[in-house]
């Protein structure tokens, strides 16, 4: 009897994932161990495992489809064996039906089951074509995934042949064709309009599965953590002096020789880390009835992707030096920006950093990531007047950072501390070294 391989439950929140790509064909040979799919969730990107041997005989969605939790996407069997009849395996996709949960006894019989590699949302969903030309272009026939590449390219979706089922238009199709060029009636000033500034359309875009997940986790934090502010200003010549210094030199060697190019980001992050080591307190999160003080410095930091925001997680930063910091970093961002951060990256955080000051944000203020007790807002560092110790005017390089603090967890004072504490490393960035 055929195996089914059901949609993945990877929270207790979770009913439905997205098909994000197939790694094995119908007809393809599958061994117990084989990834032959990859789905997603929330935040990241999970390969679905089989268990047996056998062909892929079936698969019951496509890219971009969404799958109720539990609901088959493909079936296990031996060649030439007859997959379960698809109108009671398959879901179908928000597109073209409500979803509807199958239950069958038979196919409930023998359930593969699934590796713990988390889910991540690929990319999120547009309910219109890119370039909607007339009534029905609500009717044409595309995975949400085409639909979302084809809005980035400015392709009209009424323009292309589909060459998935049913002349359903699939990623491939968009990614081959062409926007439509400027009309040569087109004027100089029109056609530097084009390509100066996005179109302004009116779209109606679901929420994805990575924006629910934030807003509820956000919306948790901001309605039950009390949280109170601070800032404090920082003269950031020290440690942008320190990163010039350090790039100019280990830039220049290879990898193998210990090369290595430093960003603000990653001093910030070892600062932090450091900071907590003289001001313990802020290290704690709120369990109800206790308060945790951590051990270990797992420190989370945000990382923009196209859909929302994630915190991946350097676990004990306060043990590793900023060379280790920097490449954990870096293999993270990676991950993040490929949706491939597990759940263990991405969990069990106790201070979180976010930094805005790329975009020219010189001060802000984050919301608490869920259970920390308090998150740093790095702005950029911006020159301004400042007055020396000499009572002269001068020419200054000031970093404006942020604290929210959860006041269930910590009060003001230890706040205080922390950014005081994080403030006389960051000017005298040598204390990060020893």
């Amino acid at each position: 009897m055929a195996t089914l391989i059901d949609m993945p439950k990877l929270s207790d929140t979770m009913t439905l994932g997205t098909l994000v790509k197939w790694l094995k064909n119908e007809g393809d040979t599958v061994s117990n161990g084989d990834m032959i799919a990859e789905v997603e969730t929330d935040k990241a990107t999970m390969e679905v495992e089989c268990f047996d041997d056998g062909v892929l005989i079936k698969q019951y969605c496509e890219v971009g489809d969404e799958v109720l939790v539990g609901d088959p996407i493909a079936a296990i069997g031996e060649v030439g064996e007859s997959a379960p009849d698809a109108s009671t395996a398959a879901s179908t996709t928000a597109e073209e039906a409500p979803k509807k949960k199958v239950k069958n006894p038979v196919i409930s019989e023998k359930l593969l089951s699934l590796s713990e590699a988390p889910a991540e949302k690929l990319e999120p969903e547009v309910t219109k074509d890119a370039v909607p030309t007339a009534a029905s272009a609500e009717r044409i026939k595309a995975s949400p995934l085409a639909k979302k590449i084809a809005t980035e390219k400015g392709i009209d979706l009424s323009t292309i042949k589909g060459s998935g089922p049913n002349g359903r238009i699939v990623k491939s199709d968009v990614e081959s064709a062409t926007p439509k060029a400027v009309s040569s009636e087109d004027t100089s000033v029109s056609s530097i309009t084009t390509a100066t500034f996005a179109t302004l359309e009116e779209l109606t875009i679901p929420v994805s599965n990575m924006r629910k997940s934030i807003g509820k986790a956000l919306v948790a934090s901001k309605t039950q953590a009390p949280h109170f502010y601070l800032q404090i200003e920082v003269n950031g010549a020290p440690l942008v002096g320190l990163r010039q210094e350090l790039n100019a030199k280990l830039t220049l060697q290879s990898p193998e020789q210990g090369g290595a190019k430093f960003s603000v980001n990653d001093l910030t992050l070892k600062a932090a880390a450091e900071a907590v080591r003289r001001v313990p307190a802020i290290n704690r999160s709120w369990e109800g009835e206790t308060i945790q003080q951590h051990p270990n410095v797992n420190l989370a930091f945000g990382v923009a992707i196209d859909d929302g925001l994630v915190t991946p997680v350097i676990r004990a930063a306060e043990n590793k030096g900023l060379r280790e910091i920097s490449a954990e970093a870096k293999v993270l961002i990676k991950k993040a920006r490929t949706k491939k951060l597990t759940p263990d990256e991405m969990t069990g955080s106790t201070l979180t950093v976010t930094n805005l000051g790329m975009f020219g944000i010189s001060d802000f203020y984050g919301i608490i990531n869920p259970n920390n007790a308090a998150i740093l807002s790095i702005g950029a560092t911006v020159k301004k007047p400042i007055v020396n110790e000499k009572d002269e005017i001068v020419v200054g390089q000031i970093m404006k950072i942020g604290l929210s603090g959860d006041h269930r967890t910590i009060d003001g004072a230890v706040g205080a501390q922390y950014l005081q504490a994080l403030k006389e490393i960051l000017e005298t960035p040598a204390l990060m070294l020893v």
